[in-house]
């Protein structure tokens, strides 16, 4: 079964034929869509006629007072330029009488159940999480990012003092605008002393909340569906987003993780049919083939030119054999560096410095175990693996464990959306 969610451009071929036509013994519909069923076109739909007339200029009509068993029907399938051509050499002679037609057609929207499980008729109100850390707008950044800090919160909603929701605050935000040095999850990973010290230092910072923070905030509607939730967060590229109530009051948060949740709790729905052959998407149909990979000897250096050219937080550790034996990602090395070296890493992986001197080899640096899936793994399955380890990476490799691309959280929920493309 041909997926045509990727496709933007086919071909509509129309057949135009009688109820009275046979093949070989069948009716002649029949027939042809059981034909193009066996050559594996995306589908087809017969329409049958209540009025009409063809090359004899009968008129056929459903009407009691003249029934006939003779309506018109139209055959019509919807596929590639190629598909079409390829079926057409066998369709074409099991049409005796009637009419057969091409045009070019674009496809808007091409998705059935097992491509996107998503409950897209869910409301934002089931879904999303009601206890909600925020910040108000008048609040210094050096109270923001320690808040953010405690509560391990990389997006909080900024909000006035009716509570409505004005913005947003992000450690993207103030790595750009208020001089921190790292990202949250960098900054967690460093100890109390080199927190303090950051955190003294933004104490002279005259900045506020909302001399930094992103606004407006993209927001979705606690009576909005979880479809429309999931279309705004996959095209703003958000991981996160705040609910209001139709006052624009802050009344929750949605997150990547809460839908992919749902779409894992629905799916033995799904099991329990007899799935299309080539329905369910595989995780290398969704992969990055981009591969950003060190081998286990690889000193710092190496590791972290390797990061700022990969334009990741993660990197793929394969051994001698080529087969990935861990995860390194940029706070693995901020905590396990000795701690005179962790400034200089900073400026460095931020392309602000040369990374310091040091032989510390991946293998030492890394999380070990990766968590691997092979790619003919259902993307389904894979996002029950993920959410069972609370993982955010997948690395898809083949049957000798060799690594063949990346999958994350936010490649899942595209995979699961049904987000119009433009």
């Amino acid at each position: 079964m041909p997926d045509l969610s990727l496709q933007k451009k086919a071909k509509r071929l129309r057949i135009y034929i009688s109820e009275k036509d046979r093949w070989r013994g069948s009716s002649l519909d029949e027939a042809i869509v059981n034909t193009l069923r066996e050559k594996g076109m995306a589908g087809a739909t017969v329409f049958r006629g209540i009025v009409g007339f063809g090359a004899h200029s009968l008129i056929h009509t459903i009407r009691i007072e003249v029934l006939m068993a003779d309506l018109p029907l139209v055959i019509e399938v919807i596929d590639t330029p190629e598909k079409i051509e390829g079926v057409l050499d066998t369709i074409y002679p099991m049409v005796q009488e009637g009419l057969i037609t091409i045009e070019d057609v674009e496809i808007v929207k091409y998705t059935h159940r097992y491509l996107n499980p998503l409950p897209a008729d869910k409301l934002v109100s089931e879904v999303m999480t009601t206890d909600v850390v925020t910040l108000d707008t008048e609040m210094s950044i050096q109270k923001a990012w320690k808040q953010m800090l405690k509560n391990r919160v990389k997006a909080t909603p900024v909000i006035d003092n009716f509570g409505k929701v004005v913005g947003i605050l992000t450690d993207e935000d103030l790595l750009e605008r208020a001089g921190i040095q790292q990202r949250l999850s960098v900054a967690m990973r460093m100890d109390a002393e080199e927190i303090n010290q950051e955190l003294q230092s933004l104490e002279k910072s005259p900045l506020k909340v909302k001399d930094v923070m992103t606004h407006p905030a993209i927001t979705v509607l606690d009576s909005e569906t979880l479809g429309v939730a999931t279309s705004r967060l996959v095209k703003s590229g958000l991981k996160r987003m705040p609910v209001v109530n139709e006052a624009g009051m802050l009344v929750g948060v949605i997150s990547r993780l809460d839908i992919l949740r749902q779409v894992a709790n629905i799916t033995f729905e799904l099991t329990a049919h007899k799935i299309p052959t080539g329905a369910v998407q595989t995780v290398s149909d969704i992969m990055s083939a981009h591969i950003p990979m060190v081998n286990q000897d690889d000193d710092l250096s190496l590791i972290i030119e390797k990061f700022s050219k990969s334009d990741s937080n993660r990197l793929i550790v394969v051994n001698g054999e080529g087969i990935a034996i861990g995860l390194l990602s940029d706070s693995d090395i901020v905590a396990r560096v000795q701690p005179e070296k962790r400034r200089g890493i900073l400026d460095a992986l931020r392309n602000i410095g040369k990374p310091p001197a040091g032989k510390e080899p991946a293998f030492d640096l890394m999380s070990q175990g990766p968590l691997t899936v092979l790619k003919e793994t259902s993307v389904i399955e894979a996002l029950k693996v993920m959410l069972q380890d609370s993982r955010k990476w997948l690395v898809v490799v083949d049957d000798k464990n060799k690594p063949l691309g990346l999958v994350d959280r936010q490649m899942m929920l595209e995979a699961m959306s049904v987000v119009k493309q433009n």
